[in-house]
């Protein structure tokens, strides 16, 4: 197995177990004030201030909005750095970002092609013929990076939080989840459909390894983190502890004594993830990147159009209509398109979104106790909810 070493440059919705709700342990029973700054007194103020009021409580333990764009500038803050001190929480700190890592990856991928050196309409065997088999020859570059390439999930130990935990410092290589996920029978034929899950981007990020001829986490720092200026914003490879200032993460599970109750979760290598899931970053960053994508920073010319892009296939699992793009994802909120990604990890869930003019953008990290649930974080949800009004 190869091994990836850390590497710290400077720079709606998750699906997994459902834990039940917990009591708040007396020394986080004082939520910390709400902090907010507008330039424009824009109408989701309110709203928003409501959705992160009253933090910590069972479903999160802190808050942090950022809000931008032509219509109004918002921020605030609430809940606590951690459960043992009660301290009020940092805005300014890290936290894992989970899948809003895919967006950087299609970028680098998208500026890859805009070069030559990658082909979207290529298969991914083409590329990797060591690694993917002629059971997946079809798959297409594309394919991968929207989610319709069939390819299942690889195997992972445990099927429990409690057992995600135990084994929350093995090390995944991206290889051996690839040659995993394609032992198995295809779940649809490439195109046919589409499926959320992390294995294309998996294969994705092995990709740009292979055509850059140099590794996932310098191409994403190169490209993307370095001329943006995300100073906080990196990729963790094996290390598993957050550097730098970060609030704690916390998840509801069973714990050693037989009582269910949060567990602090911040330590935890996230190799699973890697590319499709791994990034760690700051609000402020995020921010700061999705304003460039939107503005056509990052990704130039037609090819950002993949990214705003739905393929006209149903939903494997539910039979709707597709709802990823390359990189993003599409909702209808308050009557208006509504584009971005969200992320899960366990402890932290976040999200980057905004309308496609730029007018609206929206960044939150939000310290969830039920990170892997199977709906939206309710403080998450409200404040998607409060920025752009119900679907």
């Amino acid at each position: 197995m190869k091994t990836r070493t850390s590497l710290l440059t400077a720079a709606v919705l998750v699906a997994g177990l459902a834990v039940g709700p917990s009591v708040l342990p007396a020394a986080a029973s004082a939520p910390a004030v709400p902090t907010a700054a507008s330039t424009a007194a824009p109408s989701p103020g309110p709203a928003l201030e409501a959705a992160i009021a009253g933090l910590p409580r069972a479903d999160a333990t802190a808050a942090f909005v950022r809000v931008g764009g032509k219509e109004g500038v918002w921020r605030g803050s609430s809940g606590v750095h951690d459960l043992k001190t009660g301290r009020p929480a940092d805005p300014a700190a890290r936290f894992r970002a989970g899948s809003v890592t895919k967006v950087f990856t299609a970028a680098v991928a998208l500026q890859l092609a805009q070069e030559g050196r990658l082909d979207l309409d290529r298969s991914a065997r083409s590329y990797l013929p060591e690694l993917i088999p002629a059971s997946y020859a079809g798959v297409t570059v594309r394919q991968l990076l929207n989610h319709t390439h069939g390819i299942p999930a690889p195997d992972f130990p445990g099927t429990t939080v409690e057992e995600a935990y135990a084994n929350r410092f093995q090390v995944h290589d991206p290889e051996d989840m690839v040659r995993s996920a394609t032992s198995k029978k295809r779940e649809f034929a490439p195109g046919e459909r589409q499926h959320y899950l992390n294995i294309g981007y998996t294969v994705a990020g092995l990709l740009i390894e292979r055509v850059t001829h140099d590794s996932y986490e310098r191409q994403v720092a190169r490209r993307v983190l370095g001329p943006l200026g995300l100073r906080n914003t990196y990729l963790p490879g094996s290390a598993p502890r957050i550097a730098g200032p970060h609030n704690h993460g916390y998840q509801t599970m069973r714990l050693d004594d037989g009582t269910t109750g949060l567990r602090d979760v911040s330590v935890w290598r996230a190799t699973d993830g890697w590319a499709a899931g791994d990034i760690i970053s700051t609000t402020a960053d995020l921010e700061r990147f999705t304003d460039a994508l939107f503005q056509g920073r990052v990704v130039r010319g037609p090819l950002l159009e993949e990214m705003f892009t739905l393929p006209e296939v149903t939903d494997f699992g539910t039979g709707e209509p597709a709802a990823y793009s390359v990189g993003l994802s599409m909702k209808v909120l308050g009557g208006r398109e509504v584009w971005g990604k969200t992320g899960g990890r366990w402890g932290y869930n976040a999200a980057i979104a905004s309308t496609r003019d730029g007018s609206r953008t929206l960044v939150y990290s939000v310290n969830s106790t039920d990170a892997k649930g199977q709906g939206m974080n309710r403080t998450a949800e409200a404040i998607m909810v409060a920025a752009y009004g119900r679907p």
